[in-house]
């Protein structure tokens, strides 16, 4: 290949990566906010993924209640003997979101509003939440959700 040939490929192959991503939201443009920064957090809430006894599954808190502003650092264990994930947006992008993982029920994230842990793991999440009102955080893991791996996220 020549040098020009060469320059024109990889314009190519640049626009095309660039063009890629444009049905997904940049973390600036969720309604949630976006990511923190870990010298700025406010906050720590510890979260546990739970498998109660008695059956089905849990979050623990069960809610969460944000100010409108603050950086959050969670810090989230699974403590269950599966999978699982915490993901926090609005209830009707995680509805979305669990469609998706139905059909592929195998997938990881790696968004910045989500985490998924194996059992015994812990990690972190770090997000300032810029907009008022009423989210959801859940595991969108096929059943998770409906085992009651769930729970509304305010930010007043």
């Amino acid at each position: 290949m020549t040098l020009i040939q060469l320059t024109a490929a990889a314009l190519i192959a640049t626009a095309g990566a660039a063009l890629a991503d444009g049905g997904h939201a940049h973390a600036d443009d969720w309604e949630i906010g976006r990511p923190g920064d870990a010298h700025h957090v406010t906050r720590t809430i510890e979260v546990d993924m739970l498998e109660p006894e008695a059956g089905g599954m849990a979050f623990s808190p069960a809610e969460l209640q944000i100010a409108q502003g603050e950086t959050v650092r969670f810090v989230i264990t699974n403590r269950g003997a599966l999978d699982h994930e915490m993901v926090f947006d609005t209830m009707e992008a995680n509805m979305e979101h669990m469609q998706v993982m139905m059909k592929h029920p195998d997938m990881h994230h790696s968004d910045p509003n989500a985490i998924t842990l194996a059992p015994g793991e812990s990690g972190e999440l770090i997000w300032t939440f810029s907009q008022p009102g009423t989210f959801q955080f859940a595991c969108l893991i096929p059943g998770h959700m409906e085992a009651g791996m769930q729970g509304p996220l305010t930010v007043n």
